[in-house]
C-alpha cells in the first residue's frame, strides 16, 4: 500500500562548503574568494549573478546546490530576478539574505553543508551527488528541525520553500537543516530518512538535541514530512523514532495513521494545486483519533506562499513554532 501512496504522490505532483559524512573539522576558507562587501562580509546584492554565487570558491562544491540542480525549473540571471516554477511570492530580499548567510558563515570557517552519503555511495548512485543538508545553526544543544522544499518531485525549490524557514527557525534559537533531495517520491523520502539518521549519528558534533525533532515541508516537501510521520523513518531505510511534530504547508494528502505525530497545517483558500478542504478533512480525522492538530487557511492565497511575508499568512511560522514547543518535554 505504501508503494501505491507514493505512486499517487508522483501523479499528483510528480561542512564549511561541502563536507563529508565523517564530519571533519571545518575547512579554512579558500584564499581566493569574491570581493567583500562594504561591511567586510556579505558581498551579494540583488544584482549579483546567480552563477557568481554558485561558483564562489568559498562554497567549494556545494555552491551549485544552493539553487536547483535542474536549471530548467528556475529563471532569472540575478538574485533579485530569481523565479521558481510553481511558486508565488518569491522575496528577493530573502534570497539575498540567505545567499549572504551562507557566504558569511562559510567565510568564517563554519559548517554550512553536510554530505549525507559517502563517496562510495555517490559513486554507486551518481544521483546522490545532488543531495545534502544545508545547516542553519541555532543555540548549542537546541532541538532540531529538517525543512524540505517542494518542486513537484521534479526539483527542489529550497531558496523559497525551505531555506527561509530554516533561517527563521535558527533565528529563534533552533538548529535547522534544509534538505536537498533526489526528485521522486520514494527517493526523496529515503533521503529524508538518511538525513535524520545523519543528524542523530552526529548530534554531538552538530550540537543538537534529537528529542522531539520536527519535520517541516511545503507542497511535496510536506508530503515527505507527513509520510515519515505516518510510516516512520524505518519504512524508508532509517531506524529512528518518528518526529515529535510535523509542520505541513499546502499539499493535498489523505492517508494517516493512529501513530501520526502532532501535526500543524496551513494553506491558502485559493490554492489550485492543494485543496484546503482535503487538508482540513485529514486533520479532522486525525484529531478524532486523539492526535493533536492545528489548521489554518488563509483567504485569497494560492500555492507556494512560503513564509507569507506581506500576505495574510505572515507570521504563521511563529504559530507553528509555538505548536512544536507545546509538545516538547
Amino acid at each position: 500500500m505504501l508503494k501505491q501512496f507514493l505512486a499517487a504522490g508522483l501523479m499528483v505532483l510528480a561542512m564549511t562548503a561541502c563536507g563529508t559524512r565523517e564530519m571533519p573539522e571545518a575547512v579554512p576558507p579558500p584564499e581566493t574568494a569574491v570581493t567583500e562587501g562594504t561591511d567586510g562580509m556579505s558581498p551579494y546584492t540583488s544584482d549579483t549573478k546567480i552563477t557568481a554565487v554558485m561558483d564562489d570558491p568559498v562554497f567549494g562544491d556545494c555552491g551549485r546546490l544552493i539553487f536547483p540542480a535542474n536549471s530548467g525549473y528556475y529563471s532569472g540571471d540575478t538574485l533579485g530576478q530569481l523565479r521558481l516554477t510553481y511558486y508565488s511570492h518569491i522575496d528577493p530580499d530573502a534570497t539575498v539574505e540567505i545567499a549572504n548567510y551562507f557566504h558569511d558563515h562559510a567565510q568564517a570557517g563554519e559548517t554550512i553543508f553536510c554530505d549525507i552519503y559517502t563517496d562510495e555511495e555517490k559513486a554507486a548512485d551518481p544521483a546522490k551527488e545532488d543531495t545534502g543538508l544545508f545547516f542553519f545553526k541555532g543555540e548549542p544543544g537546541a532541538k532540531f528541525a529538517v525543512c524540505s522544499a517542494g518542486g513537484a518531485f521534479a526539483y527542489v525549490g529550497a531558496m523559497h520553500d525551505s531555506f527561509p524557514h530554516a533561517l527563521e527557525l535558527s533565528k529563534q534559537g533552533y538548529n535547522a537543516f534544509a534538505l536537498i533531495y533526489r526528485p521522486g517520491a520514494r527517493t526523496a523520502c529515503e533521503d529524508l530518512a538518511r538525513a535524520i539518521t545523519f543528524i542523530f549519528e552526529h548530534a554531538g558534533e552538530l550540537e543538537v538535541d534529537t528529542d522531539c525533532y520536527s519535520l517541516w515541508g511545503g507542497s511535496t516537501g510536506a508530503r515527505m514530512a507527513a509520510w515519515l510521520g505516518t510510516y516512520g523513518p524505518a519504512a524508508f531505510g532509517g531506524a529512528l523514532p518518528r518526529p515529535g511534530t510535523v509542520v505541513m504547508q499546502y499539499t493535498g494528502l489523505s492517508e494517516y495513521s493512529p501513530e501520526d505525530p502532532p501535526t500543524y497545517v496551513c494553506v491558502g483558500d485559493s490554492d489550485g494545486i492543494a485543496s484546503w478542504r482535503t487538508m482540513q478533512r485529514r486533520l479532522e480525522a486525525m484529531s478524532a483519533l486523539g492526535i493533536d492538530t492545528e489548521f489554518h487557511v488563509y483567504e485569497g492565497l494560492g500555492h507556494g506562499f512560503g513564509l507569507g511575508t506581506g500576505t495574510a499568512a505572515e507570521g504563521w511560522i511563529n504559530d507553528a513554532v509555538t505548536f512544536w514547543e507545546s509538545h516538547m518535554k
